[in-house]
């Protein structure tokens, strides 16, 4: 997977479609750079704001798949983004939305509300940004206090029940629109199946880890030579009894004391060389997943490229 840099992004989003593969593709790029979150939505913010009306939207589908499946990494997606959404949509309601445009928006939001990705009260203030309509009422509370009493009072009751049926008959159409919007939707509006299931590390960050094992414990051969050439008396304990003096004794002791050093940190040594090859090979797997994902979207996008391609021909012939 292809380096962070400003300009790599630029070109990336220059080159995004509206289609799936080419949303996912670069959603899951996005992921895998999220330590970069705060330089991106930056960048991400610029590019929609000299995009095209019609390229807007796929600008917010992209925001909405990285959004959505970068949640169970970290928040820092959904924060950073959240930073600049009012904005972003604002810009766009002023550029002159169609009203398709608009409800594709308004679908987002309505997916973000059920699946709780921002606060209600943010969801709002998204909506208002979209269209200032949809704004709630100040004095709504006040105007329904306000109202004029109904001249026939013993029927009020049967009015109030008629009124909550209708309220509660309407909220049901609006869940089951909303449930049949977000399953009948592109999928662009979903959360992508194919979120790599641990964070691939950098192929420099990879290199680097398998560079580092080269010089582990286990490759050191000047300390298991020393190790090697210990003398037998100081793991053999029956030697001790050959011992003549006072004298010999200290000596033993002294390369003991040193055996003891050297052992203990070699251990320690090839503890922690335990712990970085366990840790490489979950890089190695989570490089590989990303890998063949990353070829599965190529794969893709080449079979949907070849279809348009044969399309055109027939078209000449």
């Amino acid at each position: 997977m292809s380096g962070f840099t400003e300009n790599a992004l630029i070109r990336k989003l220059q080159e995004l479609n509206p289609s799936q593969q080419s949303i996912q593709t670069l959603s899951l790029w996005l992921i895998h750079h999220r330590k970069h979150h705060a330089a991106i939505v930056k960048t991400w913010y610029k590019e929609l704001l000299k995009a095209k009306d019609n390229k807007q939207l796929t600008f917010m589908y992209l925001a909405n798949d990285v959004i959505q499946n970068s949640k169970k990494k970290g928040p820092e997606y959904g924060k950073e983004f959240g930073n600049v959404l009012v904005d972003a949509l604002k810009h766009m309601a002023k550029t002159g939305i169609n009203a398709k445009t608009k409800q594709s928006l308004h679908r987002i939001l309505n997916i973000w509300e059920e699946r709780a990705v921002y606060e209600p009260s943010k969801i709002q203030e998204y909506k208002v940004a979209v269209d200032p309509n949809d704004a709630e009422p100040v004095n709504a509370a006040k105007r329904k206090t306000t109202e004029p009493e109904v001249k026939e009072p013993e029927k009020k009751p049967k009015l109030e029940e008629k009124s909550k049926e209708k309220e509660k008959s309407k909220e049901k159409e609006k869940r089951e629109r909303r449930r049949s919007e977000s399953k009948s939707e592109s999928q662009n509006d979903s959360v992508s199946p194919n979120t790599p299931p641990g964070d691939p590390p950098e192929p420099e960050e990879l290199i680097k880890a398998l560079l580092e094992l080269e010089s582990s414990a286990s490759s050191d051969e000047a300390v298991r030579e020393r190790i090697a050439s210990l003398p037998p008396e100081v793991s053999e304990v029956q030697l001790l009894s050959k011992l003549e003096d006072k004298e010999s004794a200290v000596s033993l002791s002294a390369i003991v004391n040193s055996a003891v050093e050297l052992l203990a940190e070699y251990n320690l040594r090839l503890s922690e060389e335990l712990e970085k090859r366990r840790k490489v090979a979950a890089m190695l797997r989570d490089f590989e997943q990303a890998q063949r994902e990353l070829a599965k979207q190529a794969e893709a996008k080449l079979e949907e490229y070849n279809i348009k391609r044969q399309k055109i021909f027939e078209v000449k012939s």
